[in-house]
């Protein structure tokens, strides 16, 4: 199946430049929406290329936003100065897209992937009906007692913070060489100039904890339908955190998987053959639970108007990419791309699963 790729930049409130982008099936109305909250450090347009077109592939409408000084988008690169911004701009972008006409029918659903699972479940704490589900790989929804810090250093970091708050202090080991187990796929990552690989600064990294610890205290709110992915090697994130989600969430549709011997990067970083297990996984679970909505099923209370971002005309990058990878222009009108109707390996062969559902 043929995917159609836009790009599109878009200001928030603050009036900082964010840069958006999507997949559609090129011949079909998606029968879904999928909206992609990327890792910490993270993009969407290279990184996260690949899951927007397996998934368009699949069918769906796939939507994705860099945070604000991540990936293509301005900002100090990777400074989180309020977490709360960062949830606040993909609510109203992906608010902003299943508000076109065309996709008002459509089931919604939020995919994070590692701190981008902080990021959905944040979603929908802020607006707990509005979303159909989540599909959350490796998800940051809780501290490890492994690596939580001592109160005493939160205290002394929490003193310094908004004088050095950009100061990248915060020591860490390399990530990608923890994340991504195949070593072709590793060094393809870490040669992606979009992806933010210094060390953490002191307030991004407090707001990383706060937001972990917030996010812990609330599980048990969760009430939409999810899937959670998790490697059972996975060093970055503990896949006792992800078993802690699933237990301790209200939700009444839930589903865990844990991959055995694979690692953090579940959808980047596997062998071939680990990657497309872990998309087919995916798109089962999707299409399970998408369907069709009658319009006076998604009417939206009056408490909760929805809000939209400008655009920051005239920059806009606009293109169309089959599955092939080719790529041409795509006709623009009045400035605006047009829209369809509007983040470690198995041991031999196929990995052994664990999965419950309830």
């Amino acid at each position: 199946m043929d995917v159609q790729y836009h790009e599109e930049y878009v200001r928030n409130p603050r009036g900082v430049q964010l840069f958006t982008c999507g997949w559609l099936p090129a011949s079909s109305s998606p029968k879904a929406l999928v909206f992609l909250c990327h890792g910490y450090g993270m993009e969407c347009s290279d990184f996260m290329r690949a899951c927007g077109i397996k998934l368009a592939t699949a069918g769906y409408g796939v939507f994705g936003i860099d945070y604000e000084g991540h990936g293509k988008s301005m900002g100090a690169r990777c400074y989180i100065q309020k977490f709360e911004n960062l949830v606040a701009d993909c609510d109203r972008f992906f608010k902003s897209i299943c508000d076109m006409e065309d996709y008002r029918n459509k089931s919604r659903f939020l995919y994070g992937e590692s701190m981008g699972g902080a990021v959905a479940l944040l979603l929908h704490r802020k607006d707990p009906t509005f979303w159909d589900g989540a599909v959350l790989v490796a998800p940051m929804c809780k501290i490890s007692e492994k690596v939580k810090p001592h109160p005493v250093v939160i205290t002394l970091l929490t003193q310094v913070e908004e004088i050095i708050p950009k100061w990248k202090i915060v020591p860490t080991k390399d990530v990608i060489d923890s994340a991504f187990k195949d070593p072709v796929k590793r060094e393809k990552i870490r040669k992606n100039k979009l992806i933010y690989q210094d060390k953490p600064r002191l307030k991004t990294a407090l707001e990383l904890l706060r937001t972990s610890m917030d996010v812990e205290d609330s599980l048990s709110e969760v009430r939409m339908p999810f899937f959670i992915l998790h490697g059972e090697a996975d060093t970055v994130t503990d896949p006792e955190v992800s078993r802690a989600l699933y237990q301790r969430a209200a939700s009444t549709d839930k589903t865990i998987k844990l991959y055995p011997g694979m690692w953090h990067g579940l959808t980047a970083g596997e062998p071939d053959e680990n990657v497309e297990l872990v998309f087919s996984d995916i798109v089962a679970w999707l299409d399970e639970h998408s369907r069709h909505w009658k319009p006076e099923e998604r009417v939206r209370p009056r408490s909760q108007p929805e809000k939209k971002l400008h655009l920051a005309a005239p920059t806009k990058i606009t293109r169309v990419a089959s599955s092939g990878g080719t790529e041409g222009p795509m006709p623009t009108q009045e400035g605006r791309p047009q829209r369809r109707g509007s983040f470690l390996c198995g041991l031999g062969g196929r990995p052994q699963q664990q999965q419950c559902r309830m």
